[in-house]
C-alpha cells in the first residue's frame, strides 16, 4: 500500500511525463491511501485544465470517470479534528501549503505515526521534502 497525493494521482488521470512510471507502482500495488479531498483537488486541477484548453471535453469526461473508477477503490483518510490538528502542526515546522499539510497529516494518520510504514507518492517538491523530514520514504 502506497499513500497517493494529489499531484501522484494526476499522471493517472492525464497523460504526464510520469503516467507511464504512476501506472507501474499503481500495477505493482493496487491499494491506494489518500486524503478525503483528494477527489477535489484532482477534479478542480482537471477542470481548471479544460479551462485554460489543455483539456477538450472529452477528455475531461475520461479523466473525471478514471478518477471516479479509482476513488471507488481507495482508502480515504478523512477529515477529523486529529487531522486538523496534525496538519497545523506541520503548517509551523515546513513550508507547506494548507491542503499539503492535510495530505501529509493523513499520511501520519494512516501509518498511524510509524511513517517506515507507507511509501508516500508525490510530484510536490515542498510536500516531499517534508514527507522525507517526517520519516517517509517518497517517490
Amino acid at each position: 500500500m502506497r499513500f497517493w497525493d494529489s499531484s501522484a494521482l494526476m499522471p493517472l488521470l492525464i497523460r504526464e511525463a510520469e503516467t507511464d512510471r504512476r501506472k507501474a507502482q499503481l500495477r505493482d500495488d493496487p491499494r491506494m491511501t489518500v486524503w478525503w479531498a483528494c477527489r477535489l483537488e484532482c477534479s478542480s486541477a482537471l477542470n481548471r485544465l479544460r479551462r485554460d484548453g489543455g483539456l477538450d471535453e472529452d477528455s475531461l469526461a475520461r479523466a473525471l470517470g478514471a478518477l471516479e473508477t479509482l476513488a471507488d477503490s481507495w482508502h480515504e483518510v478523512q477529515p477529523t479534528s486529529e487531522l486538523r490538528d496534525r496538519a497545523m502542526r506541520l503548517l509551523r515546522v515546513h513550508p507547506l501549503r494548507a491542503a499539503d499539510s492535510a495530505q501529509l497529516a493523513a499520511a501520519l494518520i494512516a501509518t498511524s505515526e510509524n511513517p517506515s510504514l507507507l511509501p508516500l507518492l508525490t510530484a510536490d517538491d515542498r510536500l516531499r521534502e517534508a514527507a522525507r523530514k517526517e520519516g517517509f520514504a517518497v517517490d
